[in-house]
């Protein structure tokens, strides 16, 4: 039921489902910013937030000029055998030249590019082998900007 006027529900059944936690007492705080730079112009970043408790870091992505919403509400789930990364296309200019992506130590991972082709890129030591795609680990720039 609903009450009037008001949106809510009587009932405990959550609605929004499962809420991830990364530890028992979860105390996310902000850690620290990495900017993404073409010709020394900053066009986007990433906001790394961590847990006190746990230590697991947390990153959003942040472009400049777009104000989408995500589908995400809260902090992005990431596995413990992911690291967070940025994946550069040397084929794409501007806002579509990055993006933020969870990255495993080896395999392969699906990458849509700007024009909303998927593509097979390989990784090897949480780092993309491709001839036209690099890629960085963003607890490696802490603080600092990366040209990229």
């Amino acid at each position: 039921m609903t009450m009037q006027g008001l949106n809510i529900t009587k009932n405990s059944e959550n609605l929004m489902g499962e809420i991830y936690r990364c530890c028992d007492n979860p105390q996310i705080t902000y850690l620290a910013p990495v900017n993404i730079n073409v010709d020394e112009r900053t066009i986007g970043s990433v906001d790394v937030w961590r847990c006190a408790v746990c230590k697991k870091k947390f990153c959003e992505e942040k472009q400049l000029g777009i104000d989408s919403i995500t589908d995400i509400v809260g902090m992005p789930r990431i596995e413990d055998d992911e690291k967070w990364g940025v994946i550069v296309s040397k084929l794409q200019k501007g806002k579509d030249k990055w993006k933020l992506v969870k990255l495993k130590q080896n395999g392969v991972i699906k990458y849509e590019t700007a024009d909303e082709k998927m593509l097979d890129l390989k990784i090897e030591n949480y780092s993309i082998v491709d001839d036209y795609h690099t890629s960085f680990l963003v607890e490696d720039h802490l603080n600092r900007a990366v040209e990229i």
